[in-house]
């Protein structure tokens, strides 16, 4: 089939059109430290029928792009000590984000002056060209996309309408918030253009590990060291919580890693419905040394003790 010329140049313009991925879409949301790096997607049905020729087969087409456009979503990490994501805190952030200029109220023009639309587009952005019978859309070269022309410039943003800019703001960082939660500041993130809304600021949490907790979904849990006596006898013992400490009753005959669960004295839920539970896990403690009467104390519980613990090895 391809070994017809015309066959070839449809097939052809076809993969161009794929690997353009067509339209004018969206800002993306930025990476980590505050980059952000834009995407692009078809903008909607007009976009495709422009490309299969269905706009005309004249030179200019596509969609307007010289309205209101949204600004940038940024993206910038925190580390939060464990105690700080545990009971809520409010920390710095420093970003780099553009602003609309203030010279030129945004509009990338020098003060006194406008800009004039592209004659080459006629505002759209773009331009097209036949291949093979499809109309491809590319940017417009006289004004790179943006649909206007500026003739004398601002010289605080040379045109652009937004300059960058370093800001050091606050965020409210809500109790229980885990390694990896994302918190949105809507409208501060990069400033839109010609009028259009800011885009927003995401803010991604890390957590430092705790010396004493450790984290599963709003649970925490504990290693809680118990004597032989403790275990066997039965007692009541005392553990840390996030706000203090709490008694806890160690049932007679517990084995070494049996967990008790403590309801309520776990993580704060980041839906501020209560928290979740304190899990101890209980540890048996060998002392390392003996003094003569605790060892002759042991030997005489020895003797009396009948069971075997290795029994069922041989069963």
């Amino acid at each position: 089939m391809l070994s017809d010329p015309e066959k070839r140049r449809e097939y052809d313009a076809e993969q161009q059109m794929l690997r353009m991925g067509g339209g004018y879409g969206y800002a993306g949301t930025g990476g980590a430290g505050g980059g952000a790096r834009g995407g692009q997607g078809f903008g909607d049905f007009g976009d495709i029928f422009s490309m299969f020729g269905g706009g005309g087969g004249g030179r200019r087409g596509g969609q307007p792009r010289s309205g209101p456009r949204r600004g940038q979503d940024l993206e910038v990490e925190v580390t939060l000590a464990f105690d700080q994501a545990m009971s809520g805190a409010e920390v710095p952030v420093t970003l780099e984000r553009h602003e609309a200029c203030g010279t030129c109220s945004g509009s990338g023009a020098k003060p006194g002056t406008s800009s004039r639309l592209c004659t080459t587009c006629d505002g759209r952005g773009s331009v097209t060209h036949d291949v093979g019978g499809f109309s491809i859309p590319e940017e417009c070269p006289s004004c790179a996309g943006q649909g206007t022309v500026v003739e004398d410039p601002c010289t605080d943003c040379f045109g652009r309408g937004t300059r960058t800019v370093e800001r050091r703001i606050r965020v409210r960082i809500p109790a229980g918030a885990k390694d990896g939660t994302r918190i949105k500041l809507k409208g501060k993130g990069g400033a839109g253009m010609r009028g259009g809304p800011a885009g927003d600021l995401h803010v991604i949490t890390r957590v430092m590990p705790s010396p004493l907790f450790k984290r599963k979904g709003d649970d925490l849990t504990i290693e809680v060291p118990v004597t032989f006596a403790e275990a066997a006898l039965g007692a009541k013992v005392e553990v840390p919580t996030l706000d203090g400490r709490v008694a806890i009753t160690v049932p007679a005959g517990s084995q070494d890693g049996r967990t008790l669960r403590v309801p309520g004295k776990g993580a704060p839920k980041l839906d501020g419905s209560g928290n979740g539970s304190l899990l101890a896990k209980l540890r048996l403690t060998i002392p390392s040394s003996l003094t003569d009467e605790q060892q002759e104390a042991l030997k005489a519980f020895s003797a009396l003790d009948t069971s075997d613990p290795r029994a069922r090895l041989f069963s």
